[in-house]
């Protein structure tokens, strides 16, 4: 995945993903709104045929790219507790 910033202001991101379209840009929405901080998290698709996602970041208090790391960390650690389940109940 290549991420191209494209506006950076004090509380708000905007970026393209590019190659991705909804699976982790739904994921980081769900995580980034579960933040107290974060005013308004959403991403688009331009046009069908285009496999980039703009996202952007708008936070209350606090740094939009602050807000984008903690999300990644806390979808981070989901994985990983899954990734335990799943090997304790295969055993």
């Amino acid at each position: 995945m290549e991420i191209e910033i494209l506006r950076m202001e004090k509380d708000l991101l905007e970026f393209k993903m590019k190659g991705e379209r909804h699976t982790y840009p739904q994921l980081l929405k769900h995580y980034l709104l579960k933040n107290p901080d974060v005013a308004f998290a959403a991403y688009k698709l331009e046009h069908p045929l285009n496999k980039d996602s703009l996202f952007i970041v708008k936070v209350k208090k606090g740094n939009p790219l602050q807000a984008l790391k903690d999300a990644n960390k806390e979808i981070i650690a989901e994985i990983d507790e899954f990734e335990q389940k799943l090997k304790e109940a295969l055993k």
